[in-house]
């Protein structure tokens, strides 16, 4: 069986897969918001002490485990106890859920390239009515570049309850995103093993030319100082370490079952260890990297809207009571409020309510994350800046190389154990069982194109795995240390790498990662029941912005079955098991 398993061509090529795997969107739109939610460079603290405490040690135990077994998520942990097969069927199950929705994003990122190549960018300007009288009502009361993403890109209903219909253009780009995935993992790691040289490093690529362009940007300083000024006080705030934990143990990509199907492909000899630190640290070194870009660009938008919003402030100040140009400006605007208001109240006063109140801080305070950030955010600076078609076609390919390099490790790990089922590798081609799981996917991925389908998306994106990973990964650490044993697995590591593991990894495995984990979900169990009625964000078009609505009760059984489908996969395995293990017990003829 080991002869016959594929190989990467060498380690650097192992690298190069865990790195596009584990760097993703993530590292883009998720890191920055947590640093601007919870004490800017403060953030930092807990974001190294829960890597060192949480993410290199669970990294190096699942690339130790998928190199020692040789064998998928399932084949592997039912080698260390055949109790434990549901752990590994419960990876493929959440790697299943991720997949389904994950590909929209590059979907998304397909329709965005397609339409950079136009002058205007669509999204610069509001498009003109029907009666081509003025622009689209929708569009003049939210901004364009979220009239283009709400309306134009999702054609979004206004509740989850209106499913509307499957929206065809985005439907193709999915089918194309789909069979640009297919395409990279045909041959398994024979061709997955040359597309992560281009996902894992043109990504970085992208973001030096980004970093280049967005230190020279006007305002960029302000973004880049908002973001490095630490707010210390977040410490002691629990949500900051807990949104540290998460971060890392997402970002790395832990339970998935992708980093053991990885690693089941590497010489036994293979230095899994020195993997470990080094793909956990150029993932945090990454998401770092990508902050200060993204916080550059964000100092340039907030600056950009800020001096708007004080020219609209002057511009109608000098209207209003006939002043001469240039007598109010940006510098003594405050002294002539204050003049105008004293000198003619009754005119100033029905003037107040147009009149903005213009913050730099209030812009660099609101948070957005998701695709919020990626699809309106970004595409808000980009459509501000010289040649935007460039850094609009820059932009989306990198999004399209970190989502589909994402993308080769959800789907290994789908594949790699059913490609290790001697039942299904008999009867069908590698080539036929990886274009079957691409067609199912891309088939049940068509929901996430209708009308109400970002809805559904973030269904997904919320409940589709974070308990379940937490409990897969929590099983797999307890499995190692106290079922399969500490000591024999050191003697593995040892006949792997040459040395026994200090205590470092020792202690982590064993006492502090269990106990993170724990807290971890013991947390999200609790804002769960403590939230009540669980809510989404509604688009109204009426109002040109996002409204908070209660989910339906079909809703609600949809995010408990895909907890449960995943979780449940766990207890159901072991009592399979346990079953029969005892019909095979009774069937031995008994010697009288």
């Amino acid at each position: 069986m080991e002869k016959s398993r594929p190989l990467w061509d060498n380690p650097l090529q192992f690298i190069f897969a865990c790195i596009s795997y584990a760097v993703g969107l993530g590292n883009v739109w998720r890191f920055p918001y947590l640093c601007q939610m919870y004490g800017g460079g403060g953030f930092l603290i807990p974001y190294f002490i829960m890597l060192i405490a949480e993410g290199m040690p669970l990294l190096y135990l699942e690339l130790a485990v998928g190199q020692r077994m040789r064998q998928g998520s399932i084949g592997a942990w039912k080698i260390i106890s055949p109790y434990l097969c549901g752990v590994g069927v419960a990876s493929v199950v959440v790697s299943f859920f991720l997949s389904m929705y994950y590909n929209v994003i590059n979907a998304w990122a397909f329709w965005y390239l397609f339409h950079s190549f136009q002058d205007p960018l669509p999204w610069a300007t509001c498009p003109l009515n029907i009666n081509r009288t003025g622009y689209e009502e929708e569009c003049e009361k939210t901004s364009t570049t979220q009239y283009f993403w709400y309306r134009q890109t999702l054609n979004i209903s206004p509740s989850l309850e209106d499913s509307g219909n499957v929206q065809w253009q985005q439907a193709l780009c999915l089918t194309l995103a789909w069979l640009v995935v297919y395409l990279c993992i045909l041959r398994g790691t024979e061709s997955t093993g040359k597309v992560v040289y281009v996902t894992a490093s043109l990504p970085y690529c992208v973001l030096i030319i980004y970093l280049i362009r967005g230190l020279t940007l006007h305002g960029a300083v302000n973004g880049l100082i908002y973001m490095f000024t630490p707010k210390l006080e977040q410490l002691s705030n629990p949500k900051a370490w807990i949104s540290a934990a998460t971060q890392i143990f997402f970002s790395l990509g832990l339970g998935f079952g992708s980093l053991i199907a990885f690693a089941s492909y590497n010489e036994p000899s293979n230095n899994c260890e020195r993997h470990a630190i080094i793909v956990s640290l150029i993932n945090s070194t990454t998401s770092i990297f990508a902050s200060i870009v993204t916080f550059s660009i964000y100092g340039f938008k907030a600056t950009f809207n800020y001096e708007s919003c004080i020219n609209k402030v002057i511009l109608l100040l000098l209207n209003a009571f006939d002043l001469e140009e240039g007598s109010v400006t940006a510098d003594n605007l405050n002294e002539m409020k204050d003049y105008l208001m004293a000198t003619h109240p009754q005119e100033y006063a029905q003037l107040l309510p147009q009149i903005k109140n213009c913050s730099l801080e209030a812009e660099l305070d609101t948070a957005v994350q998701g695709t919020g950030l990626a699809f309106i955010v970004y595409s808000e600076a980009i459509k501000n800046m010289e040649v935007p078609q460039l850094y609009s076609v820059l932009y989306f390919f990198m999004l399209l190389m970190l989502g589909i390099g994402s993308m080769l490790g959800n789907t290994a790990a789908i594949l790699t154990p059913l490609t290790d089922s001697k039942v299904i590798a008999a009867r069908f081609p590698k080539e036929v069982i990886s274009g079957a799981v691409c067609f199912i996917n891309c088939v049940i991925g068509l929901i996430f194109t209708m009308e109400a389908g970002n809805y559904w998306f973030d269904i997904f994106n919320d409940y589709a795995a974070t308990l379940s990973l937490l409990l897969i990964v929590l099983v797999e650490t307890i499995a190692v240390c106290y079922i399969y044993g500490i000591k024999r697995f050191e003697k593995d590591l040892h006949t792997m790498i040459g040395r026994k593991p200090n205590w470092y990894w020792k202690v982590m495995w064993a006492f502090a990662s269990p106990l993170l984990i724990i807290s971890l979900f013991i947390f999200y169990i609790t804002d769960y029941i403590l939230t009540g009625t669980l809510q989404y964000q509604a688009w109204d078009a009426t109002q040109g912005q996002l409204v908070t609505k209660d989910y339906p009760g079909y809703a609600l059984v949809v995010i408990g079955l895909l907890v449960a489908a995943s979780t449940m996969c766990i207890p159901l395995g072991a009592l399979v098991t346990f079953i029969q293990k005892r019909l095979e017990r009774e069937s031995v003829p008994t010697v009288a």
